[in-house]
């Protein structure tokens, strides 16, 4: 059995930007993550960010988790855990924890006074014919075969979502010498920055809104895949299809917040589509409705990276502050991370957030 006084599980950019925060206040703290590495998605990010110098402006996704591990490390009271998975929490206030080894699986209980979860999101399917061949993928699989492994998944690609992520990926494809065939969104507009879309168009690739994927065809890989036009029902409407000669297919068409660990040990929860899917009630402080259970990152509501860290360093200062962990400095420090939470939300881009963060607020 261990014992900490918070315990943050998920090593994304929320869950390490928590025991930082955490750390700094004085609080025993243990940081979990399922992957051999910390970091998150910021691992296979090669792009640069945006935003402010506090949010890593001009600097890539995979250096930004660099730095956030070496933060956590100036911090003896800070404990990390990789390839480590919590399987649940119960109502003992234990969460049992699987470690996987070279040679064995370890199974671990801890006891923690808080609990700060950060395990981020799930990535979205289609239904489409034939969408198991080989040669469909995720968004993610693509980017971790590139980013991590310097591995092209392939020749010529169609991409399937034309938000950030799908743009994104589309210029890194490019620039690793695959072929990009076009992008496909089946809203009627591009979900992703327009400075991105531009760059893309530069390239000449072309995007298509207004389309869904139908099917995909080859004997034991993909060779061809057909779109066609949606209608105002998201329907495929015959006669508009296209066909498209690729061996891949990049399916990027949004992510969902993992909530198991919420479900499981009882949180109030909420479906709110602008969020991404159902999610944990929480204050502006990130306190569930269960006052030991935190929540911060993608499984708090998709949105960038940049706000996941700020929501987890609210979390991390917010959970030591009510175990009595105060430091001069937390009224400045939790009301300027607020300030900027809600800078990263502002404008037309943030209208969708802000609206379903009224939603679940308490």
């Amino acid at each position: 059995m261990m014992h900490t006084d918070i315990l943050v599980i998920g090593g994304g950019p929320s869950g390490l930007s928590a025991a930082i925060a955490a750390g700094k206040s004085g609080a025993e703290v243990l940081l979990v993550e399922g992957n051999q590495y910390f970091g998150g998605q910021l691992v296979k990010q090669t792009h640069m960010f945006f935003g402010s110098e506090k949010q890593y402006a001009a600097t890539r996704g995979f250096d930004i988790g660099k730095k956030l591990v070496e933060e956590v490390e100036v911090y003896d009271n800070v404990k990390t855990l990789h390839s480590t998975t919590a399987l649940g929490i119960y109502e003992d206030g234990i969460v049992t924890l699987e470690q996987k080894t070279e040679s064995e699986d370890v199974y671990l209980k801890v006891r923690a006074k808080t609990i700060i979860i950060g395990t981020g999101a799930l990535e979205r399917s289609l239904p489409f014919t034939n969408n198991d061949l080989p040669g469909i993928y995720g968004a993610g699989a693509v980017q971790t075969l590139m980013n991590e492994y310097l591995v092209k998944p392939g020749k010529r690609v169609l991409m399937v979502g034309a938000g950030n992520i799908g743009l994104i990926i589309s210029y890194q494809l490019l620039q690793a010498g695959v072929e990009v065939a076009g992008i496909i969104d089946a809203s009627s507009e591009i979900g992703g920055y327009l400075v991105h879309a531009s760059k893309i168009r530069r390239s000449g690739v072309p995007i298509f809104t207004g389309y869904t994927i139908v099917k995909a065809e080859g004997k034991d890989h993909l060779e061809k895949a057909t779109i066609a036009q949606v209608d105002r029902h998201w329907k495929p409407i015959p006669g508009t299809e296209k066909e498209f000669k690729v061996d891949v297919l990049c399916i990027s068409v949004g992510l969902t917040p993992s909530s198991a660990l919420f479900w499981q040990v009882g949180c109030e929860m909420e479906y709110v589509r602008d969020l991404g899917g159902y999610v944990p009630k929480r204050n502006q402080y990130l306190q569930t409705t269960l006052k030991n259970i935190y929540v911060a990152g993608d499984s708090a509501g998709i949105e960038e990276a940049s706000s996941a860290m700020v929501e987890g360093s609210i979390a991390g200062l917010s959970a030591s502050h009510n175990l009595g962990f105060i430091y001069e400095d937390y009224q400045r420090d939790i009301q300027e991370l607020l300030q900027e939470l809600e800078g990263l939300r502002g404008g037309e881009k943030g209208e969708h957030i802000r609206n379903g963060y009224n939603m679940v607020g308490f």
